[in-house]
């Protein structure tokens, strides 16, 4: 059997413990006092660790793995119960790091987004922080309140950083905006770092836990948007764009030459974090009027593309919605960055050819198609007909190996 416990974090240090091997950090193992005669790994590689347990198991010798707080929690039950199975696992749990920073700033945390930057690229955690109102980021090396906050300065976030949970003589739980969380050095004894929308840190009552549920229905008529004579991205079109795009969370989508902004709203409502790009001062307001409206997060440029991009974290979808002539150095500038996918809505048919080479040139493989649809319109008498909208031609370059590995989560 392994008993696995998990301590600190107001956890009493465990006592009395029964094992022939005690496995864990050193801070941990110098925490406890071990059993007579018990051999001692601290956690360095992982990879050890399982097989030494594993000679262990395999004569019936009882081990005992300390971990912090909730092992379960995006801790070493996983590797465990997946090398050795559940059944030889005896779980003991402590509060999670997550559970405990929600609780020193007096939140509830059903509703709350949990992300891993531990061993992990840090921009899945940025992307989510940007999209969600009240996330927890478990941190590592190179990936601490510093880079965080770097990768936040142009949202309205405040950080709650999380220091030593558990330990009276060093915790610290200290509030601060992601410019103060950029220019500071926190050490390695970061626990987690809450990232809050402190306007909409109190959601409503849940009956899921996690993030939001998606929404029940998106392609949104054209009149869920404010836009200017028609000027906006007709819902047919934008449901097969959303379908090619793929906006999910986690993801950083770019809405290019945004116009309304309804594909970058209805991106951010799928769970992405989204930058609109809009050349003219009238078009920007008007997409941050339509985010506040639908109640997402939408970050805006004013600037014309592509001029404007290189200052933009890279992308995993590109929406473009416009470009005139500058069309083909927008789509190869945005293929350039692009990680998975990008979208190209045309209604001049001469402009085609060129966009499609600058996708296929950038590596990504290409399709298309012209969009030709007529809605019910009613006449007089109590008939209807069928009233043709004006044809869009939708291109996609998808690169190769984002189709075949997907994007890690």
């Amino acid at each position: 059997m392994i008993t696995v416990v998990g301590t600190g974090t107001g956890a009493p240090a465990p006592d009395a413990l029964v094992a022939d091997l005690v496995v864990g950090g050193r801070r941990h193992l110098d925490a406890v006092r071990l059993p007579e005669g018990a051999e001692r790994i601290v956690l360095g590689p992982l990879a050890p660790a399982l097989d030494a347990i594993g000679e262990y198991v395999a004569k019936k010798r009882p081990v005992v793995v300390l971990a912090s707080g909730d092992p379960g929690f995006f801790g070493i039950v996983r590797a465990l119960a997946e090398r050795f199975g559940p059944e030889r696992l005896d779980v003991r749990a402590g509060v999670s790091s997550v559970a405990a920073a929600f609780a020193r700033v007096g939140l509830p945390w059903d509703d709350a987004v949990v992300v891993s930057a531990h061993g992990r690229e840090l921009r899945t955690a940025v992307h989510v922080c940007r999209a969600r109102p009240k996330v927890a980021v478990l941190t590592g090396p190179g990936s601490g309140p510093a880079e965080l906050g770097a990768a936040l300065l142009h949202h309205d976030r405040v950080l709650v950083v999380a220091t030593a949970l558990g330990d009276p003589a060093r915790e610290r739980v200290e509030r601060v905006t992601p410019a103060e969380a950029a220019a500071r050095d926190w050490g390695t004894a970061v626990s987690v770092v809450l990232c809050l929308d402190e306007a909409r840190a109190l959601g409503p009552v849940r009956t899921l836990a996690g993030p939001e549920r998606a929404p029940g229905g998106w392609a949104l008529a054209e009149e869920a948007f404010a836009h200017r004579d028609s000027m906006i991205t007709k819902f047919e079109v934008r449901a097969l764009a959303l379908a090619r795009l793929g906006p999910r969370l986690g993801d950083h989508v770019w809405d290019v030459g945004a116009g309304s902004g309804s594909v970058a709203v209805e991106c951010a409502r799928l769970g992405a974090a989204v930058t609109a790009v809009e050349k003219t001062a009238d078009g920007a307001g008007r997409v941050r009027a339509n985010a506040a409206a639908h109640g997402v997060d939408v970050r805006v440029v004013h600037g014309a593309a592509p001029t404007v991009l290189s200052d933009l974290d890279d992308p995993d979808a590109v929406f473009i919605g416009g470009g005139g002539r500058e069309l083909p150095a927008i789509v190869t500038a945005c293929a350039r960055r692009a990680r998975r996918t990008v979208v190209v809505a045309m209604a001049a048919l001469d402009r085609v050819p060129a966009a499609r080479a600058a996708l296929t040139n950038a590596g990504f493989g290409c399709d298309g198609v012209l969009l030709q649809s007529s809605r019910l319109a009613p006449l007089p008498g109590d008939v209807t007909r069928l009233a043709a909208a004006n044809p869009v031609f939708l291109l996609w370059g998808e690169r190769p190996h984002a189709c075949a590995e997907g994007v890690d989560q």
